[in-house]
C-alpha cells in the first residue's frame, strides 16, 4: 500500500501544509479480530470529511482509532504530528472534540451539567469555571436548540433530544477538530438537516475540521467536502463526492444496484436505488 508520506508528496490526499490528523498504516480491531486493515488516511484540514460504507465495514472502528479510544495493533494515528496515544487525555481533549456512538450519561445528570462537562479539558489547578465557560455552554445549547432543556435530566429526554444534547457537549468543548459518530442518530429528517447545516456552518465560519460517520449516502454527498468510502476495513475510494459516488462504487461498497443523478437542490450526487421489483420490470 502507498504510504501516507508518498500520498502527501503527490498531493493526492491533502494540501502541502502539514495535516493535523493522519492515520498511517493503521490496523484496528477487537481481540484477535482486525476490523480496519493497514489503512492510511489524511483528514483535510478545515473541511468536512464524511466516512461511509456498509454495516460492519469499520467506520466506527476507524473513528474510535482517530479519537484515541482504540489503540492500533500496528501503525499510528498522528495528531499535530505526534502519535495520539502518546499524548495525555487532556491534551487530546483540548484539540479534538468527540461524539461517540451511543454515549451514556451519568444517572440523573441535567442537560446543563452534561454540556458543561465539555469544558473540563479547559479546567486545571489554577483555572476554574469562568464567564467564558458559561458563554460556551450557553452558546452550545442555543446552537443545538436545547436551551429550554437545560434544567431537565438527560435520562428523561427523547432519543433525538439526547442526541442534540451530546452534540452540544461536543460543541461546548470549543475545539477546532470535531469527530462525530452518527450525529444524526435518533433525529427526525428536519433535525438531521438542521444538525448537518449547523456543522457545515461551523466549518464555513470558524474553519472547524469535521469528521463524521454517516449512514445516509445522499446526505453524505450533500454535506461532505471529502468523502471516504470503506469496504472490508480498507479505503475503497476517497475524494470529492462527485468523484466518489458512482454507480459502480455504490455497487461495490454497498452491493446495491442504483442510478446516480444530480440532486436538484444541492447539485451533488443523488443515489436512486433500483429495487428487485424495478429490476424485474426492466428485464
Amino acid at each position: 500500500m502507498t504510504s501516507v508520506h508518498a500520498l502527501l508528496e503527490e498531493g493526492a490526499l491533502a494540501p502541502v501544509s502539514k495535516p493535523r490528523l493522519v492515520a498511517d498504516h493503521v490496523t484496528l480491531g477487537y481481540g484477535d479480530r482486525p476490523v480496519v486493515d493497514d489503512l492510511s488516511l489524511v483528514v483535510p484540514d478545515g473541511k468536512v470529511t464524511v466516512v461511509v460504507g456498509a454495516n460492519g465495514c469499520g467506520k466506527s472502528t476507524l473513528l474510535r482509532g482517530l479519537a484515541r479510544l482504540l489503540r492500533p495493533t500496528s501503525g499510528s494515528v498522528l495528531l499535530d504530528g505526534e502519535a495520539i496515544h502518546r499524548m495525555s487525555t487532556r491534551q487530546v481533549a483540548r484539540s479534538l472534540g468527540l461524539l461517540p456512538q451511543s454515549p451514556v450519561a451519568p444517572e440523573g445528570v441535567t442537560v446543563v451539567d452534561l454540556v458543561g462537562r465539555g469544558r473540563n479539558p479547559h479546567q486545571g489547578a489554577f483555572r476554574r469555571w469562568s464567564r467564558d465557560d458559561e458563554a460556551a455552554v450557553a452558546r452550545a445549547l442555543e446552537l443545538t436548540d436545547t436551551l429550554e432543556l437545560a434544567d431537565r435530566a438527560v435520562d428523561e429526554l427523547s432519543g433525538g433530544q439526547r442526541q442534540r444534547v451530546w452534540i452540544a457537549m461536543a460543541l461546548a468543548q470549543g475545539t477546532d477538530l470535531l469527530l462525530l459518530d452518527e450525529p444524526t442518530t435518533y433525529l427526525d429528517v428536519a433535525h438531521q438537516v438542521e444538525m448537518l447545516d449547523l456543522l457545515a456552518e461551523l466549518n464555513r465560519t470558524r474553519g472547524t475540521t469535521v469528521v463524521m460517520v454517516l449512514h445516509d449516502l445522499n446526505l453524505s454527498a450533500r454535506y461532505a467536502d471529502h468523502l471516504v468510502a470503506l469496504r472490508a476495513g480498507k479505503v475503497a475510494a476517497a475524494g470529492a463526492p462527485a468523484d466518489v459516488v458512482t454507480e459502480e462504487l455504490v455497487n461495490e461498497v454497498f452491493d446495491l444496484d442504483c442510478r446516480v443523478i444530480s440532486d436538484p437542490v444541492s447539485h451533488t450526487p443523488l443515489v436512486v436505488p433500483v429495487g428487485r421489483r424495478q429490476r424485474e420490470e426492466v428485464s
